[in-house]
C-alpha cells in the first residue's frame, strides 16, 4: 500500500541582480508607508488620541483631588485606597503606643494597682490593633480605653472624626468609580465604515449606530464633527479644525429613539463641508469624522457618551448599508451579523455641487425646445385664429413635453452618473 510521504525539499531562491536587490528595501519601505494608517484624533473605541505634555501647573490636579482619584486607573486607585487606610491605622497606632510609653503603661504591664490609658495594651502591635478597632468601630472588648487618661480621650475623638472623613472620602471615591457609565458605552456600537450614496435625489453621508442592550438609552442624541486642517484667507494655519456636520439638528432627527439600529444621515448640500468633494478628491483628503452619541442610562439615570471616528479610507463612496431589521411572528428581529455589511449601488462620482449644476443644466433644454420648434415652423402669426390654434398646439406640445419628461426620469439619473 502506497502512502504519500512529505519529504523536506529545500528550494533555492534564484540569485537576483545587485540593482534588484538594492531596490527591494526601497519598495518595502514604500509599501509600509502606503499601509501606514492616518493619525486619528479619536480612535475607533472612542478614546481621544491626545496626550497632554509640559503641564507646569500640576497643583491644579491636587486642588481637585476627588476627580483626580476617580480618573486614575483601577490599579492605582486600589493602591491609594489601601495605602490611605494603612497609613491612618499606623499613624494612630503609633500615637496610642506613644501615649502608653510616655505615661509608663508599658513599665507596669501586669500590675493590678496601675490604671493604664488603654487596658491590655502591651506594645506597638497591640496599639496598632487597637487603632484598627477604634477606626473601624469593631470593638472586640479586650482592649478598652479608661477614664483616667485625658490625652487618650482627646486622641479617641480625633481618630473618630478623621476616620469618618477618610471613610466618606475613600468609599465615595470607590462608589463613583464603580458606578461610572463608561462601560455602558461598550454596548453602543457604530458601523465600521461610513457610506456616501443617493437618498431622495441628494448625495448623503451615512453611518449606522445601534444599542446591544435591552435597556435603552434615554434622551439619546447624535452629533458629528469634521476634523480637518484649515488655512484661513489671512494665511493662518489651524490644525485639526472642527466643523459641525448637520445630522438633523434643524429637523429634530438628531434626537434618537434607539431601540433598533438607525442610519444617521448627513445631507451634502451648500452648507456641508463635503459640498465640493468628489469621489476622486475624497481618496486624497486627510480628514476625520468624529461622531458622538450621548444619552442617559435608563437603569442609573447617569449621562453616557460613546464616540467613534471615520477617516477618509473608511468612507465608502457608492455604497449602502444592508438591512438588519426583519419582521418575525409578533416581533421585530435585529440581525447584528449584518450590522457592518454594505453593498454597492449606482452613485455619481462627482461632487454634490457638480451634480446640482448638471441637474440644473439638464432641465433647461426642455423649456427652450417648445419655443424653438414653434419659431422654426412659423406658427406665430398676427391672426387671432391662428394665435388660438398656436396656443392650442403649444399646450399640446407642453403636455407632450411633460409626458416625455416623466418617461425620461427613469434614465435621467443614469445619464448623470455617466457624465460624472
Amino acid at each position: 500500500m502506497e502512502q504519500d510521504v512529505e519529504s523536506p525539499v529545500t528550494i533555492r531562491q534564484p540569485k537576483l541582480p545587485k540593482q534588484v536587490r538594492d531596490d527591494l528595501p526601497k519598495k518595502r519601505v514604500e509599501k509600509e508607508q502606503a499601509k501606514k494608517k492616518i493619525q486619528r484624533y479619536v480612535r475607533k473605541d472612542g478614546k481621544c488620541n491626545v496626550h497632554h505634555g509640559n503641564v507646569r501647573e500640576t497643583y491644579r490636579y491636587l486642588t481637585d483631588i476627588f476627580t483626580t482619584l476617580v480618573d486614575l486607573k483601577w490599579r492605582f486607585n486600589l493602591f491609594i485606597f489601601v495605602l490611605v487606610y494603612t497609613v491612618t491605622w499606623l499613624f494612630f497606632g503609633f500615637m496610642w503606643w506613644l501615649i502608653a510609653y510616655i505615661r509608663g503603661d508599658l513599665d507596669h504591664i501586669g500590675d493590678n494597682q496601675w490604671t493604664p490609658c488603654v487596658n491590655n495594651l502591651n506594645g506597638f502591635v497591640s496599639a496598632f490593633l487597637f487603632s484598627i478597632e477604634t477606626e473601624t468601630t469593631i470593638g472586640y472588648g479586650y482592649r478598652v480605653i479608661t477614664d483616667k487618661c485625658l490625652e487618650g480621650i482627646v486622641l479617641l475623638l480625633v481618630q473618630s472624626v478623621l476616620g469618618s472623613i477618610v471613610n466618606a472620602f475613600m468609599v465615595g471615591c470607590m462608589f463613583v468609580k464603580i458606578s461610572q457609565p463608561k462601560k455602558r458605552a461598550e454596548t453602543l456600537v457604530f458601523s465600521t465604515n461610513a457610506v456616501i450614496s443617493m437618498r431622495d435625489g441628494r448625495l448623503c453621508l451615512m453611518f449606522r449606530v445601534g444599542d446591544l442592550r435591552n435597556s435603552h438609552i434615554v434622551e439619546a442624541s447624535i452629533r458629528a464633527k469634521l476634523i480637518k486642517s484649515k488655512q484661513t484667507k489671512e494665511g493662518e494655519f489651524i490644525p485639526l479644525n472642527q466643523t459641525d456636520m448637520n445630522v438633523g439638528y434643524d429637523t429634530g432627527d438628531d434626537r434618537l429613539f434607539l431601540v433598533s439600529p438607525l442610519i444617521i444621515c448627513h445631507e451634502i448640500n451648500q452648507h456641508s463641508p463635503f459640498w465640493e468633494i468628489s469621489k476622486a478628491h475624497l481618496a486624497k483628503e486627510e480628514l476625520e469624522i468624529v461622531v458622538i452619541l450621548e444619552g442617559m442610562v435608563e437603569a442609573t439615570g447617569m449621562t453616557c457618551q460613546a464616540r467613534s471616528s471615520y477617516v477618509s479610507s473608511e468612507i465608502k463612496w457608492g455604497y449602502r448599508f444592508t438591512p438588519v431589521l426583519t419582521l418575525e411572528d409578533g416581533f421585530y428581529e435585529v440581525d447584528y451579523n449584518s450590522f457592518h455589511e454594505i453593498y454597492e449601488t449606482n452613485t455619481p462620482s462627482c461632487s454634490a455641487r457638480e451634480l446640482a449644476e448638471m441637474t440644473a443644466r439638464s432641465r433647461l433644454p426642455l423649456t427652450w425646445s417648445v419655443a424653438s420648434k414653434l419659431s422654426q415652423q412659423g406658427v406665430l402669426n398676427t391672426d387671432e385664429q391662428e394665435e388660438k390654434e398656436d396656443h392650442t398646439g403649444m399646450d399640446q406640445t407642453e403636455r407632450n413635453g411633460d409626458i416625455a419628461n416623466i418617461e425620461n426620469q427613469s434614465y435621467f439619473f443614469s445619464e448623470l452618473i455617466g457624465e460624472c
